[in-house]
């Protein structure tokens, strides 16, 4: 069976790849978890996320919205010495900050994923990308995606953190065409 290269490195790796990579989701509070995985991913690998992301789980109350919006100071500060996740402050606060723009856009467009989904177009881009080089870092979508919610209030949502956003909610299917995964998303 032939898969990304990126995802031979171990099982959690491939379970991931597998099972999640590309997959499009509708669902808010999987989104959010991605969301969250992904700014707190920025600077880091992956697999360091992957390998502490039942951390990030507990630690972020299953990744409900509203109780990360209602986290509080003292929250902050047990996280910031949580070893089980990543103990960076911006990022636990963007996450927080996050949330509550989240439920803002929820009651304004019924869903954050309905907002998400129409302003990328309503479906899979597919790249056909032949190698895992081809896949670049960030792109117009990306870049686009990123202003749009920097000017609504969102942390940590720089191109990059977006490119991987949209591959881990599955708007973007980046399996190159030699992955067993490519048709199948």
């Amino acid at each position: 069976m032939i898969r990304c290269s990126w995802a031979e490195m171990n099982p959690l790796m491939e379970k991931y790849h597998d099972e999640e990579f590309g997959v499009p989701v509708f669902d808010d509070q999987k989104i959010f978890e991605m969301l969250v995985l992904e700014l707190n991913q920025a600077g880091l690998s992956w697999q360091t996320i992957l390998n502490k992301r039942e951390n990030f789980r507990q630690a972020f109350g299953n990744f409900d919205i509203q109780t990360v919006a209602d986290f509080t100071p003292e929250q902050v500060e047990i996280l910031v010495q949580d070893a089980g996740i990543i103990r960076h402050r911006g990022k636990i606060q963007a996450a927080i900050v996050n949330a509550q723009q989240i439920l803002i856009m929820e009651k304004e467009y019924g869903s954050f994923q309905s907002w998400l989904w129409d302003f990328c177009g309503g479906k899979v881009i597919d790249h056909h990308f032949q190698t895992t080089a081809e896949i670049p870092s960030f792109d117009k979508l990306a870049v686009s995606l990123s202003k749009e919610l920097k000017k609504r209030g969102f942390k940590f949502v720089g191109p990059t953190t977006m490119y991987s956003f949209l591959q881990a909610v599955g708007i973007y299917n980046d399996h190159v065409v030699t992955c067993f995964r490519y048709g199948e998303v």
